[in-house]
């Protein structure tokens, strides 16, 4: 199956900042090689990408793991302007845009991520890096079926676990100078990485993820349990760069800790307005994008949501929705 047409103009390759964005592209460039694209990224909660192309004309355009929905305006700008768009995601996108320069693979499906609909795109080429993108995404029975089949030993599935643990959990803060390194820095340093047992002995940069995982991830295990209605739990963590790092990560190891309960993690923006992360029980991955969806600033998808500036005032309305949702059976 072609990806896309040919390509044309400078080429842009815009990812989304976490484990799956960054793992997606890897997988891509492995197999097309584009050493002079330019990498449009962010943190983690940063979707609204393509706003910041805004002089791209007859241009080729790779987009990765960020919301068609949530960039929808600026995808339709850089369509007329004659731009090739490749789109690959697992995010909401409610109706695909109709255009002869557009070639969108798009899965919303909770047990989905892009570095997985890549790995099919590629027939499997990479593998290990698509699988370290699903762990990253906290798909890890998913991860752990798909690399039992392709025959890697519990040692290596263990290693790319942590790969892409450590890759998502510099993905989360609210700015760049909250993270180890910023997320085209981070690609960039698996870009010569063919393999990612190669990279998880010799990088330095993981090296520097490893220690500082540890040190935050004790931090917010010290914390109590803010809210509990039957399984479902919700935390909340202080205004801190060591909580806004490890929130995605914390929240997915409490969904897996509890795996029939829905989670919630609260952290302070420190300007009266907070961040949520949601995670619906995997046993039960559903509505997450709809709770979060209600509230300004909220969305994702199914399995994982967030509330990227949730008024203080709104917290209890949100733990009502959230509750109510988790409480009644789909």
């Amino acid at each position: 199956m072609p990806l896309s047409r040919q390509q044309r103009g400078v080429q842009y390759d815009v990812f989304n900042g976490d484990a799956d964005g960054i793992c997606a592209l890897h997988q891509l460039r492995l197999t097309r090689p584009a050493p002079e694209a330019r990498l449009i990224t962010g943190v983690k909660r940063d979707i609204a990408l393509l706003r910041r192309l805004q002089d791209a004309t007859n241009s080729s355009i790779t987009v990765l793991d960020i919301s068609l929905d949530s960039n929808r305006t600026d995808l339709l700008r850089l369509l007329d302007a004659g731009n090739e768009v490749l789109y690959i995601d697992h995010h909401y996108a409610d109706t695909i845009p109709t255009a002869v320069n557009l070639t969108a693979h798009i899965d919303p499906a909770p047990d989905r991520c892009t570095s997985l609909i890549v790995d099919g795109l590629l027939q499997g080429a990479h593998r290990s890096w698509a699988l370290c993108g699903a762990f990253g995404d906290n798909l890890h029975a998913v991860a752990e079926q798909l690399a039992s089949a392709s025959g890697l030993s519990q040692q290596e599935t263990t290693i790319l676990r942590e790969i892409g643990e450590l890759l998502n959990y510099n993905g989360y803060g609210n700015d760049l100078q909250d993270l180890y390194f910023a997320p085209d820095q981070l690609y960039q340093s698996i870009a010569t990485y063919p393999s990612p047992f190669a990279f998880y002995e010799q990088s330095q940069t993981l090296k520097t993820l490893k220690a500082g995982f540890a040190n935050d991830m004790a931090m917010a295990l010290d914390q109590p349990v803010f809210s509990q209605s039957g399984a479902n739990r919700i935390y909340r963590l202080p205004y801190s760069p060591w909580a806004r790092r490890i929130s995605g990560v914390f929240a997915n190891l409490k969904a897996r800790e509890n795996p029939h309960g829905a989670h919630a993690l609260i952290t302070e923006n420190g300007d009266g307005f907070l961040r949520i992360s949601v995670r619906a029980p995997l046993a039960d991955r559903r509505d997450a994008d709809t709770l979060c969806r209600q509230f300004p600033s909220g969305g994702g998808r199914a399995a994982a949501a967030g509330i990227n500036s949730l008024a203080e005032d709104d917290l209890n309305r949100f733990v009502t929705a959230f509750n109510h949702i988790y409480q009644h059976p789909s």
